[in-house]
């Protein structure tokens, strides 16, 4: 089906706008059920929620729900000759169908930016992600809207204003939108010609700068061009084959994951963030954190978070799931489900990673890589703890023992003490520090730690705080020096601190 012409966006855009067609009109029209339902691709609850006939109830039937309504009501929400025209609705006889009426030929749904403003995302019909069967569709070029996996990367990360950002594999243009907030040019990238189709509507109709478009896999239609900012939610399933453009890399195992991080360092600016969502193996006889390790690129910084790991039947039913392949005859699932099988079995994979993969072009000659398993509940936006990270990765670099020793420390906002204990007990077990923003860690400390962390409001060095905890506690302060170093260095690594010199 060919796509709407992208020169009526504006007209259109001020059109949904005063028809409050928006997150907060949809929530607000919806209730809260319906709008959670809605965004599960669970259709029935926001149906019944739009029954009457105003402006904004006819576009959520038009576009969301994907009905046909009659041209009345279209045309007192819309300019609906020009929409015709310009291939954003067609007639409903255009579909085989008899009674009068239009639908719309895209799913355009209201997306609110990360300072309140109102954007669209522009995607195939129904192809909105997030319903219980996945995706749904084995359409080889189909274009998909917004889900989790796409909000998650827009959510961690690190939003400074750059001169230069790439979005990799962009489908419907999300990462392009929000790059195009804070980069002064965009570009946007797909192997699929359709998907550049759709971010230029969807730039267009959420009032963006239009972005430099290029089509190719991977970074061949970038060339040696670098980026202060290049981010990718890419077609990271490792799957037998490549049926699917949205999802399936058609590079054997994780390869493809690995050659777009391994590509990164050359292709960015001193200083420049590289952020990816990624599917990992976890084969025989190896371990996964080597395995990842390998894939940074020399002169980066790497931060990498391993969410989930699924067992090799539980990523197969996933993807098969997805793409409706469960709905389909038995024998044929049967035959899939069997190949993704072989595909794990001959590459001796036991298990699958998915996560976050964040690089910083540094220059170090001792990089730092962390990489850790964090499967619990995180706060978004991350972007600010991201750039906090590997900003903390600096100082520690910098500074040895003495250093430390000399600089100022400020416990972080939202950290909280825990004490653990048995009841009645005169003093506790253990310490837990325990943060309420970000990531959302706790970590274990002894009394010394927590009296340092306590007292740690960037008054005092933590030298001297060291010294008063010695003599509170009866302890040799030159022994208590050298002990307490390593603590303060996983305290400031992990957020519950921070220098202040």
């Amino acid at each position: 089906m060919s796509l709407p012409a992208p020169e009526s966006s504006a007209r259109l855009r001020d059109a949904l706008l005063a028809a409050d067609f928006t997150a907060d009109g949809l929530l607000e029209l919806l209730g809260a059920p319906a709008y959670a339902a809605l965004a599960r691709s669970e259709t029935v609850p926001a149906l019944r929620a739009t029954r009457g006939d105003s402006p904004l109830e006819t576009l959520v039937r038009l576009f969301l729900l994907q009905q046909a309504v009659p041209d009345d009501r279209v045309g007192a929400a819309l300019p609906l000759d020009q929409c015709l025209a310009d291939g954003w609705l067609v007639r409903e006889d255009a579909y085989g169908g008899g009674s009068a009426g239009v639908r719309a030929t895209v799913d355009v749904r209201p997306y609110g930016g990360e300072e309140g403003q109102d954007w669209f995302i522009v995607s195939d019909l129904g192809r909105a992600v997030g319903g219980a069967g996945g995706a749904g569709t084995r359409e080889e070029g189909v274009v998909l809207g917004v889900g989790g996996a796409s909000t998650t990367l827009a959510g961690i990360t690190v939003r400074a204003p750059v001169t230069r950002a790439l979005d990799l594999g962009t489908g419907s243009g999300i990462q392009a939108l929000h790059a195009a907030q804070h980069a002064v040019h965009v570009t946007a990238t797909d192997l699929n010609p359709r998907a550049l189709r759709f971010t230029r509507l969807t730039l267009g109709l959420s009032g963006a700068p239009e972005a430099d478009l290029r089509e190719g896999s991977l970074y061949e239609p970038v060339g040696e061009d670098t980026y202060d900012l290049i981010v990718s939610n890419p077609p990271f399933v490792i799957s037998p084959g490549a049926r699917l453009t949205y999802r399936d890399g058609g590079m054997g195992g994780d390869d493809l994951c690995r050659t777009l991080v391994q590509g990164a360092g050359e292709r960015l600016n001193d200083g420049g963030y590289a952020q990816f969502l990624a599917n990992w193996q976890h084969v025989e006889g190896e371990e996964w954190q080597e395995r990842l390790r390998s894939w940074v690129p020399r002169g980066c910084d790497a931060w990498i978070v391993q969410r989930e790991v699924q067992d090799i039947t539980q990523y197969a039913e996933l993807w098969l799931r997805d793409s409706g392949d469960h709905r389909t005859d038995p024998a044929q699932y049967a035959a899939r489900y069997d190949a993704w099988l072989d595909e794990f079995e001959a590459r001796k994979t036991k298990g699958v990673g998915f996560g976050w993969i964040s690089l910083r072009k540094s220059g170090a000659e001792d990089p730092s890589i962390t990489i850790e398993e964090w499967p619990h509940p995180v706060e978004q936006p991350l972007g600010p703890v991201v750039r906090a990270h590997f900003e903390r990765q600096d100082y520690l670099r910098a500074h040895d023992d003495a250093a430390l020793l000399a600089g100022h420390f400020k416990l972080a906002d939202e950290v909280v003490q825990e004490q653990i204990g048995l009841p009645g007990a005169e003093d506790p077990e253990y310490v837990v520090l325990r943060q309420n923003r970000g990531m959302r860690r706790a970590t274990k400390v002894d009394t010394v730690g927590a009296g340092f962390a306590g007292v740690s409001d960037g008054s005092l060095s933590a030298g001297r705080i060291l010294d008063a905890i010695a003599q509170l506690l009866g302890e040799d302060p030159v022994l208590l020096r050298d002990r307490t170093p390593e603590a303060i260095r996983l305290l400031v690594e992990q957020g519950f601190l921070e220098p202040l010199d």
